[in-house]
């Protein structure tokens, strides 16, 4: 969109609702914070002005009879929508949080909910607050063909897939960092940018995730054995994470290959930290519990990721030699206006100390979701509202910018 588009649309709220008393209640209050306002009641009519009138937030009510407000949700993400994003409901706020959380999942930019009835306050603090930006560049549908095999086999084999680092840091001290995520990015030399969501996926499913993760591992070792040359002994406790599939943990040696590739860089074993998500862990649960434990006897962190969302991930604490703890970042996203997010996320971070691992927050977007897990007593955090992603040439200069402790 253009800059001159981009400021006519700056002001624009669109409603779906199926009360028309409603609708004009919400076009007055918007009216008066500055806004343009159109009302529709049916989703007809609210495609339609999507289309046409290009508006920069949308308030959506969950409940109505033609389409309910799950199934507009999946309609904007088929549409790649980069409108702001609010719903409203009059249903209880445990079911208005989960549609908020499926909104985020489907990648949509989500500014809040409102539980109705609500206040011109309640709508401006909502209008008023822009989400994050977006972590890799969203194609225009119908850009980039369906990925294939050969084509994702091709970019491992000719190095189209790199990496970029987010910071972990400590929460109580956010300026003391502790490490970095090792993230795998597509630059496809036709296309461009491709999501994750689009290869990771593919690589397992085709057998092409092993070869993947040697690619991310060799690199990522590297660019740990560089921070730790430039920045000495200041980064002598710090790690990189790199996460594993289920498909990696089919090797019993896989622990001896990870200790010989640190031994090339210069390395110790507990300057890798390898996050699985439970279901990995579940795959095939001997040989799993068999390779993590040798992992962890030579010295390689262990993370179990996404923590909270599957429905095992008490059995895999309980079974599997952790040494951290990842919160989800749907939680953390939530935290700020949900109780049911704050609860989950005080109780795993006290089971997670209990279990003598470290805490990470992931998803931080704001000061008061940081704030949040400071109180509670989270141990690192990462995400957007302490540094996005970067290439390992910007390193160097995002940590002079920090106190190292």
């Amino acid at each position: 969109m253009m800059r001159s588009q981009q400021r006519e649309t700056a002001s624009r709220l669109l409603v779906l609702d199926d009360d028309p008393d409603i609708g004009q209640t919400v076009r007055n209050m918007a009216e008066n914070l500055g806004y343009q306002c159109r009302v529709t009641t049916r989703p007809d009519d609210f495609f339609e002005a999507l289309d046409g009138w290009r508006p920069s937030h949308i308030l959506l009510d969950l409940v109505m009879p033609e389409m309910d407000g799950m199934e507009v949700i999946r309609h904007l993400a088929d549409r790649r929508c980069d409108a702001t994003l609010i719903i409203s409901s009059g249903l209880g706020n445990r079911v208005i949080d989960a549609a908020s959380r499926a909104a985020s999942q489907h990648q949509l930019n989500m500014a809040g909910v409102l539980a109705k009835p609500f206040s011109i306050r309640d709508l401006r603090a909502l209008l008023g607050r822009q989400p994050p930006a977006s972590p890799v560049p969203r194609p225009a549908a119908g850009a980039m063909p369906e990925i294939t095999p050969a084509m994702l086999a091709d970019a491992i084999q000719t190095n189209q897939i790199g990496l970029v680092y987010q910071p972990k840091v400590r929460c109580a001290e956010d300026t003391v960092t502790v490490g970095f995520e090792a993230l795998a990015r597509w630059t496809h030399p036709q296309w461009g940018p491709v999501p994750p969501d689009r290869f990771i996926l593919l690589a397992e499913r085709e057998g092409l995730i092993e070869p993947l993760t040697r690619k991310v591992l060799v690199q990522a070792c590297a660019t740990m054995a560089a921070i730790r040359r430039t920045r000495g002994r200041a980064a002598d406790d710090w790690s990189m994470a790199v996460n594993l599939s289920a498909r990696c943990l089919t090797h019993f040696d896989m622990a001896d290959k990870l200790v010989t590739l640190c031994q090339l860089h210069g390395l110790e074993p507990r300057h890798l930290t390898l996050e699985l998500t439970e279901t990995a862990a579940m795959e095939d649960g001997v040989l799993a519990l068999d390779l993590l434990t040798r992992l962890r006897m030579k010295g390689f962190q262990l993370a179990i990721d996404d923590f909270g969302v599957g429905y095992s991930s008490m059995v895999q604490l309980a079974r599997l030699p952790f040494s951290e703890l990842k919160l989800d970042k749907a939680f953390v996203a939530a935290a700020g206006e949900s109780r049911e997010a704050r609860t989950i996320i005080r109780s795993a971070v006290d089971l997670g100390h209990q279990l003598d691992l470290k805490v990470i927050g992931e998803g931080v977007e704001n000061g008061e979701s940081l704030a949040f897990l400071s109180e509670v007593g989270c141990d690192f955090v990462q995400g957007y509202y302490i540094a996005r992603p970067m290439g390992k040439e910007a390193i160097g200069g995002w940590l002079d910018g920090r106190d190292l402790g």
